[in-house]
């Protein structure tokens, strides 16, 4: 593996280019293969097995692409593939995003949290070890079905409706949301507009972090111009044009 490769970011649809966003921050100069599963969408509905093999098929697309790394920018396939993935291709280096859980015991410990997140993500394991470990005792589970699949969409309206319906409740109760998917970032507006000034945790600033310094460490860094090229499993080009609006 060479610093020329290219950095490999998927996710079930879009909502990883809140993640690819804050990596081109500090990292310009690399070459970026963002794949969006649109055929897959949502992931959140399919059994552990499909979402290994579904991310197994995107890992295999990205060796053949010549990606130095693999970013799974998919909170439900991090929290259901990603050890799989680095037992079967130890030869890779991945980089997977985890729900902000633990940067609330960090920076707002005392707050009372809500965390917005996929059935398939609060389901998980991984997110309820980081629950049990850091757990402030003051924090409310939503899990939000069908949110990612409407941002994705991108009817507002709909999306407007999604949220009065969901989170009114929470007006008043929480000081701190953790959005633990990819895609809502994209609604952080709305969401702010229904509970309040909040406090928003997500991942990707401290994945980028990390994975500019595995690149470091490995000497792995680009000195190149930095292109960014998409794809989409079903060859969607409206999805194309939303996401380089998205990274502006």
């Amino acid at each position: 593996m060479n610093a020329s490769g290219k950095i490999g970011v998927f996710d079930s649809g879009i909502g990883g280019v809140t993640i690819l966003s804050e990596i081109i921050k500090i990292l310009p100069n690399e070459d970026y293969l963002y794949y969006s599963d649109s055929k897959n969408n949502p992931y959140g509905d399919k059994s552990d097995d499909e979402i290994k093999q579904i991310c197994n098929n995107i890992v295999q697309h990205f060796i053949e692409e010549n990606c130095k790394v693999i970013v799974i920018a998919c909170n439900t396939a991090s929290s259901k593939a990603a050890q799989y993935l680095r037992e079967k291709y130890p030869q890779l280096l991945f980089i997977a995003i985890e729900p902000a859980y633990k940067m609330v015991h960090d920076y707002a410990y005392d707050k009372p949290t809500l965390v917005m997140a996929t059935k398939g993500t609060i389901q998980s394991e991984k997110f309820n070890l980081l629950l049990k470990k850091y757990n402030n005792h003051k924090t409310y589970l939503l899990p939000c079905v069908g949110l990612a699949d409407k941002i994705e969409q991108g009817n507002q309206k709909e999306i407007k409706e999604y949220l009065k319906e969901n989170i009114s409740c929470y007006q008043g109760k929480v000081e701190n949301v953790v959005l633990g998917c990819t895609h809502y970032p994209l609604v952080q507006e709305e969401i702010t507009k229904i509970l309040g000034q909040v406090r928003f945790f997500n991942g990707a600033p401290n994945l980028a972090q990390h994975l500019k310094e595995k690149l470091e460490e490995y000497g792995w860094l680009n000195k190149g111009k930095g292109q960014i090229k998409f794809e989409d499993s079903q060859g969607l080009e409206n999805k194309k044009n939303r996401f380089f609006e998205m990274l502006k």
